[in-house]
């Protein structure tokens, strides 16, 4: 959760901020027609995925706009090239619209990944919800901070408590993948478990906002959809882990896919999901 602080003084915040707030605006704005039936291209890649319009142009505002502010800093986007990516030390890896099917489906549950990473690990993250006009941003040092775009306020994290319930964040696609419905089953054996079910980066969030305690996830994702919410979640004392739960580092392999991982809020999360995860695989 989070309580009302004073307006930061980071000048990396302070420059990305007005930048992503645009983006978020653009993001809404194409939205908005989508959902109103104004004419709207839809591609499929390589992969059989969709990308839309929205992807292309918030794509190309962000690139913009860092470039003019980051001259030194290469972007690595989901919609750009990234044969040069295996020389740079540091580099700003974007998603510019993680939720594709959230969007084309008008569930406005769709983000987008910012984040500076570093060697192999991501040292500055912002995550933002163009739907709820809100983002996540992850300093260098210090506490996960929100920005309300609409009022102008700014909050700091702040641990709460557990509740009872442990609550689970499952993809919007995971009703039709067996393996999650053995994993919450295993669960449920163990405590009272709720489900929460919401597509993309959107489950990072939740998790800061103490709305979700684990997040499995056993289908695949890239770099650019786990690089800001991992920052963000390891910051509150949880973690984004493989599933033999090593956390994950980025521009490290010859491949941008992640395998499964397993978020979680604590420690305390993280031993209960690996306890059903060995349950779950030691099963004859």
């Amino acid at each position: 959760m989070f309580k009302t602080t004073t307006a930061p003084q980071d000048a990396l915040i302070l420059q990305l901020v007005p930048i992503v707030t645009q983006a978020c605006e653009i993001l809404r704005a194409e939205y908005q027609a989508y959902c109103a039936g104004v004419a709207f291209d839809v591609e499929r890649k390589s992969d059989n995925s969709p990308v839309t319009q929205a992807d292309y142009r918030v794509n190309e505002f962000i690139i913009t706009a860092l470039q003019e502010n980051f001259s030194d800093i290469p972007v690595l986007s989901e919609e750009g090239d990234n044969t040069e990516r295996k020389q740079w030390q540091s580099f700003w890896l974007l998603d510019p619209l993680d939720g594709t099917k959230e969007f084309l489906h008008k569930r406005p549950e769709f983000t987008i990944n910012l984040s500076l990473v570093e060697g192999a690990h991501t040292t500055f993250a912002i995550l933002a919800i163009p739907g709820e006009q809100t983002i996540y941003i992850c300093p260098k040092q210090g506490l996960p901070l929100k920005f309300e775009i609409q009022t102008g306020l700014w909050q700091e994290y702040v641990q709460d408590q557990l509740s009872t319930e442990i609550r689970i964040g499952l993809s919007q696609s995971s009703q039709d993948k067996p393996k999650y419905a053995e994993y919450l089953a295993i669960l449920k054996q163990r405590v009272s478990i709720a489900e929460f079910k919401a597509g993309s980066a959107y489950k990072f969030c939740m998790i800061l906002e103490g709305k979700v305690d684990i997040y499995p996830r056993f289908h695949p994702t890239s770099e650019w959809d786990t690089s800001a919410g991992q920052c963000l979640v390891e910051r509150i004392g949880g973690g984004v882990v493989d599933l033999k739960g090593r956390p994950f580092l980025y521009n490290q392999r010859d491949s941008l896919l992640n395998g499964g991982f397993i978020a979680f809020r604590n420690m305390d999360m993280k031993e209960l999901a690996f306890q059903a995860l060995e349950l779950m695989e030691n099963r004859p």
